[in-house]
């Protein structure tokens, strides 16, 4: 019975790590890939003008 319980853990977070992947890869593209596109282009692009304006040098 020890078997068991050694085992348990390492299948309980197998099966939570391949649920979470398989998770990952469906939301991927679909309907709303342009919509976050572009939020992520907006928060880029106001980053850079906030650093642009700020006079930073540093890359």
């Amino acid at each position: 019975m020890d078997y068991v319980s050694a085992l348990l853990p390492p299948v309980v977070m197998a099966a939570f790590f391949i649920g979470l992947v398989v998770t990952i890869v469906k939301s991927q593209g679909g309907p709303n890939k342009a919509k976050e596109d572009a939020a992520v282009d907006a928060a880029l692009s106001r980053a850079e003008s906030a650093r642009q304006q700020g006079g930073s040098t540093a890359p």
